[in-house]
């Protein structure tokens, strides 16, 4: 068998576990009535995942390394761009000030030769 053609095997095999597995709880839940605990439970686990993502990249410059200060630029736009959220309840406003913001403190803080 050649290199790409187990690849293709590969890809398609993790391909289809996760599919099947989304499924699976697609189908079990259309079948069964959720418990009122885990339905308010469930309802956190978009954001949960959101701040799993965005959190880590924010924060740290290094892996282990966090940069909880006024000279990290990712930080001072995440703070500008949550209070703009929370503000206006606006995706577009929040991107819209977001990245003007973090662009503007990379440059502030970091020279202009990093923009």
């Amino acid at each position: 068998m050649s290199s790409a053609a187990g690849w293709w095997i590969v890809i398609i095999a993790v391909g289809a576990l996760n599919f099947l597995s989304r499924l699976s709880f697609i189908a079990l839940f259309a079948r069964v009535d959720m418990p009122p605990s885990v339905e308010r439970a469930l309802r956190y686990v978009p954001a949960a995942m959101l701040a799993a993502i965005v959190v880590p990249v924010v924060v740290f410059v290094a892996p282990g390394a966090p940069a909880l200060t006024h000279a990290n630029p990712k930080l001072i736009a995440a703070l500008v761009a949550g209070a703009v959220a929370w503000r206006t309840k606006s995706t577009v406003a929040t991107i819209g000030i977001g990245m003007p913001t973090l662009w503007l403190a990379r440059w502030l803080l970091e020279g202009p030769s990093s923009a």
